[in-house]
């Protein structure tokens, strides 16, 4: 991880910042949502992160890339309960990977959705 200056260390699995070194093809993903590409919404929270995950790897995909790509990732939460489970879930996903993060508590566009993931990758 990389801690610059005065800062607190991470302590979740991410880093304060990414520095990219050389000029890099970057791609922007969209807030993504727990429907699957049959239009269906997975049920509970675990269920609804991993298609979240999923559909932000099939963006990438399109593009060339993939998780590792990641350099910085914005989660929005529906509810403070899901912290652990989304973290828990994220380091599954991400593995060692550890992209700038920025996790938010707030009301989702839909009740039903119980988080989005938005996203910058680059190489």
């Amino acid at each position: 991880m990389i801690t610059p200056g005065p800062i607190v260390p991470d302590g979740g699995g991410y880093r304060h910042s990414y520095e990219i070194a050389a000029p890099a093809r970057t791609v922007y993903v969209s807030g993504q949502i727990p429907v699957a590409p049959d239009g269906t919404l997975a049920q509970g929270f675990a269920e609804q992160c991993r298609q979240v995950w999923a559909n932000v790897a099939a963006a990438l995909a399109h593009h060339g890339m993939d998780l590792s790509d990641l350099v910085k990732v914005t989660t929005f939460l529906s509810d403070r309960a899901y912290r652990a489970q989304n973290s828990a879930i994220r380091r599954e996903v991400l593995g060692d990977h550890a992209p700038a993060l920025t996790v938010i508590i707030t009301g989702i566009y839909d009740e039903a959705w119980l988080l989005e993931i938005e996203a910058i990758a680059a190489r």
